[in-house]
């Protein structure tokens, strides 16, 4: 039987961080539920929103907002983890990158937090050996402090920008898990 996928979108809870730049990750995840057809609840376990559903056709997808602040996200990936018995290199996290552009999208096995907390905190519960999906928000404009920047929403001039990275995060799980992480991260890194 094929394993199982998480796929987490990081973000903060509540109304007033929906739309911001730190929230791009749970934007994308949201994104992927709705291609799915998959409806979120909440996990009597986790401090998360979950969906079970099939991408593509493909092997069972959970797919998991975690409902804690940001920097509080290891204990309900690593919750998740163990309950559906997922394997780190089939849990993709999708997070908002600042050390890239506006629009870009990377992917990533391993490594460090590179100082995003969300993943900091993924990595001191369950190790660094998961999938991301690095969406870049771009960094502040002058001397602005990089969390107030990613707290804020996207400027109108950068909506469209943004509505994109959202599609195309998506479209980066589903060729993920459709094809494997080598695949996809050679095509979505080719130059266009």
């Amino acid at each position: 039987m094929a394993q199982t996928w998480l796929v987490v979108g990081l973000g903060n809870p509540g109304p007033d961080y929906a739309r911001t730049r730190h929230n791009i990750g749970q934007l994308a995840l949201a994104e992927v539920e709705r291609r799915a057809g998959a409806t979120p609840k909440r996990h009597g376990r986790a401090d998360a929103l979950v969906a079970e559903s099939r991408i593509i056709g493909g092997p069972k997808v959970v797919t998991a907002f975690p409902t804690s602040w940001m920097n509080r996200s290891g204990g309900p990936v690593a919750k998740l983890m163990d309950w559906y018995g997922v394997d780190p290199e089939h849990v993709i996290v999708l997070h908002d990158e600042l050390d890239l552009p506006l629009g870009t999208v990377r992917l990533k096995q391993g490594g460090g937090h590179g100082g995003h907390n969300g993943m900091r905190d993924i990595i001191a519960a369950r190790g660094g050996d998961v999938l991301r999906v690095r969406l870049g928000v771009g960094r502040p404009p002058g001397r602005q402090d990089p969390a107030d920047f990613v707290l804020k929403p996207f400027a109108k001039a950068e909506q469209d920008e943004a509505d994109l990275l959202v599609q195309l995060g998506a479209d980066a799980v589903e060729r993920i898990i459709a094809d494997g992480f080598a695949e996809a991260q050679q095509r979505i890194h080719a130059p266009s």
